[in-house]
């Protein structure tokens, strides 16, 4: 693409590190996300509950109630429990989406961080449905209706793991790429390149602002879902 996704590079004696671009930023919304839930936890301590809620507590507000949305169809009475974890992660991956728009590569374009994530959530799903029927009981769930049905309901098991970190991966590297390649060939056909730029809002509208709240849709719902198969199931 012309030019390569910087790095820090740590060398310590015969000791080498090296973390892409995208770690770092997803290190960095960690730090202003926690300033920014400790100033938001201050304020709404502070608001009166009288009055119609403005700026932070504002934010905070309609935050809560998006996540609700995506999370509480799934989770039902156990909504409030998970809120925390599933509220956290779904608008710091919004942002890091978003993090295209300011010419860095989003984190969700990394394949390692999409697949941690989604392992996470496996993890999560696994350890509440052993802890809610114990272990035999889980190992004898794989082996119904029949046992030799076994390798596929582990398949099965397995699977969303895979396909939410590649279907996240695919849709936001691409998006990446694309207006990559896209402002490469503005720059190497200047001045006729300029005209590009006619373009170039719609399709940061469409790569990096569309995608990047209907991919962190679909993650959450997806991931809240197979978590409620095991927290609260339906009657």
């Amino acid at each position: 693409m012309g030019e390569q996704i910087s790095a820090l590079e740590i060398q310590i004696g015969g000791f080498h590190l090296e973390i892409p671009q995208s770690i770092l930023v997803w290190f960095c919304l960690c730090i202003l996300f926690a300033i920014f839930f400790y100033v938001a936890g201050k304020k709404i301590d502070q608001a009166d509950p009288s009055k119609k809620p403005t700026g932070v507590v504002y934010v905070a507000e309609e935050m809560l109630n998006a996540i609700m949305y995506v999370i509480k169809p799934n989770l039902r009475e156990k909504t409030l429990e998970y809120l925390p974890i599933f509220g956290t992660l779904f608008f710091m991956m919004i942002v890091s989406n978003l993090m295209g728009l300011l010419g860095l590569q989003n984190p969700t374009s990394n394949v390692s961080f999409n697949g941690t994530l989604a392992l996470s959530l496996f993890v999560m799903v696994q350890f509440y449905g052993i802890k809610k029927a114990g272990l035999v009981s889980r190992l004898k769930e794989w082996a119904q209706p029949f046992w030799f049905l076994y390798p596929l309901n582990l398949i099965g098991e397995v699977a969303p793991v895979i396909s939410l970190t590649m279907r996240l991966f695919g849709n936001m590297l691409a998006g990446y790429i694309i207006m990559m390649l896209v402002y490469t060939l503005m720059k190497i056909t200047m001045p006729w390149g300029v005209l590009g730029y006619i373009a170039t809002p719609f399709l940061h509208m469409y790569f990096d602002c569309f995608s990047a709240f209907i991919q962190s849709f679909i993650f959450f719902t997806l991931g809240s879902y197979f978590l409620g198969e095991q927290v609260a199931p339906t009657d």
